[in-house]
């Protein structure tokens, strides 16, 4: 299987309201519930206005479209970024999987992935 390294920092953030997000944007992911609004964005587009923030996320996707039949992909992942001591927040459409871990444990990530199998391109 394929990683695909995400080239832009990204930001994990909660907004109030949805009018402060730049939807053109090609990359984000809004995540709400009955209590809360969150945001995964490209950090030089993270909105000015934010009730919490964190900086310093990297992301990748897992190439190719996973059907819904498949199991544990990313519970695989996490288990060998778990091993490596890497945390992440992962994110999906319907189509794609990714997993963003902190910038500073980028290279363990791959390093870790890649020693199971999983072969790393940039984008």
């Amino acid at each position: 299987m394929t990683i695909r390294v995400l080239p832009q920092a990204l930001t994990v953030c909660k907004v109030e309201h949805i009018s402060e997000i730049d939807l053109s944007r090609p990359f984000y992911f809004i995540g709400r519930t009955d209590d809360e609004l969150s945001l995964v964005c490209e950090t030089e587009c993270t909105p000015a206005h934010t009730l919490e923030r964190e900086d310093g996320w990297r992301g990748f996707r897992v190439e190719g479209e996973v059907d819904f039949s498949l199991v544990g992909i990313l519970a695989e992942i996490s288990g060998i970024l778990a091993e490596s001591g890497v945390s992440l927040f992962a994110v999906s459409t319907y189509n794609t999987d990714y997993v963003l871990v902190k910038a500073d444990k980028l290279d363990r990530a791959l390093k870790a992935l890649s020693g199971r199998g999983y072969a790393v391109e940039w984008e």
